[in-house]
């Protein structure tokens, strides 16, 4: 039987919001910490700080998505009332130059911007009758919204700047406005009781009894934990290091992602879930000794396979992940355990990791006088070393204890 196919006229609208929707997201967050440490000489705590924003967004927003959207709200409505108010506070966020009001503004767009994810994804899926084969041609517009703010950004050498937030703030505005045409998206729990327990999945607590599905949660909440040294300090480490345009080429990393993306079918049916978990913590292992023992001129190639690491990084681990989860829950809380592993890794764990990476990288950072200039000496080699360990530790014991089997319905 043919899946009937989505009107032109809404693939289209539903394909430019998911470019603009990561295009916002890539345009600012990559290089943020190039910005507050070259632009406002911020301390690498303070960045790790800042960066901690999205994942307490991602902590918070369950609870908008969940229980305004979904109750009250048509979908498309509160996307286009979020963008609309984190482009302005974006804008207010580009003013801002003291770390302590920050934190709090980009907390507060954090909280904007984090529903939309689930939100667009909402949009999406309720134009679709067949999902799976449907929304990859929708979803991959995102990566590539991620890949042209990427190049942008670095093309206009603006990477220690504030114009890559303004850039984001005029987007997102302009997402606002584009999403009151969207297709109209009802409250799909309106008249139901929604509890905090169903939007946090909670329910899936259950599932912990069973030894494999608490090893993989375990394992998730701690590998995320050294990603958060990637995400936040990978771009300053690259300007920092003299490697040119380093925003464009971190969308190498995009760039892998679709294409590993493109053969997780081929890999999943001969390697299955245990190996590809490993193969994609291994992924983040190598990326970090890479980045330690790489350098900018003769080197410079381990720099460039540590950043197209990126697709097995993330394909293999988050998205083997989320395929695991669905497999392993039974049927009537499949969508509250999917909510669960994403509170846990790009919230719990996340937040965890952008706060330690910061005080990491601020414990292996010297300040020397040079005359009248204060210059600031990271060990970039130490750094990436622990992260590395981390990965390590968690492979290791992840391969030991973690067995491939169904949860028990």
């Amino acid at each position: 039987m043919n899946t009937p196919k989505i009107p032109s006229s809404v693939r289209s609208r539903l394909s430019v919001m998911m470019f603009f929707q990561f295009f916002i997201w890539g345009a600012w967050f990559v290089t943020l910490g190039t910005y507050l440490s070259q632009g406002l000489s911020f301390e690498p705590s303070q960045i790790g700080r800042a960066y901690s924003t999205m994942p307490w967004g991602a902590v918070v927003s369950p609870f908008i998505a969940g229980m305004i959207a979904d109750r009250f709200f048509a979908a498309q409505k509160v996307m286009a009332f979020m963008h609309l108010c984190g482009g302005i506070i974006l804008f207010y966020a580009s003013t801002i130059t003291d770390s302590a009001p920050l934190f709090w503004i980009l907390l507060l767009y954090a909280v904007c911007y984090n529903p939309t994810l689930s939100l667009s994804n909402a949009i999406a899926f309720n134009q679709m009758s067949d999902p799976e084969k449907q929304f990859p041609a929708i979803r991959v517009f995102g990566t590539i919204g991620w890949i042209v703010a990427g190049l942008l950004i670095g093309a206009l050498e603006i990477e220690a700047e504030r114009m890559p937030i303004l850039i984001a703030g005029g987007a997102s505005i302009l997402l606002g406005v584009f999403s009151v045409f969207l297709p109209d998206t009802p409250p799909k729990s309106l008249g139901h009781k929604v509890t905090v327990s169903d939007v946090l999945g909670l329910p899936t607590l259950k599932l912990m009894k069973q030894r494999s599905f608490a090893v993989f949660i375990i394992g998730s909440l701690l590998i995320c934990i050294p990603l958060g040294f990637y995400y936040n300090f990978a771009n300053m480490f690259l300007n920092d290091v003299g490697v040119s345009n380093a925003a464009g080429k971190m969308t190498m990393g995009q760039m892998s992602e679709l294409l590993f993306m493109i053969f997780m079918p081929f890999f999943f049916a001969r390697l299955g879930v245990k190996k590809m978990l490993l193969i994609g913590m291994l992924a983040w292992v190598v990326r970090y000794l890479l980045f330690a023992f790489g350098s900018p001129d003769s080197l410079v190639w381990m720099f460039y396979i540590g950043i197209l690491l990126h697709g097995i990084c993330y394909d293999f681990f988050f998205v083997t992940g989320q395929i695991y989860v669905n497999s392993a829950a039974p049927r009537a809380i499949q969508a509250q355990a999917q909510g669960f592993i994403a509170f846990i890794t790009y919230g719990v764990g996340m937040v965890i990791g952008a706060n330690l990476s910061g005080e990491v990288v601020q414990h292996f950072t010297t300040s020397i006088q040079n005359g009248s200039i204060i210059e600031q000496v990271i060990q970039w080699q130490q750094i990436w070393l622990i992260p590395a360990a981390i990965s390590g530790a968690v492979l290791i014991l992840f391969s030991i204890f973690f067995k491939e089997d169904k949860i028990a319905a």
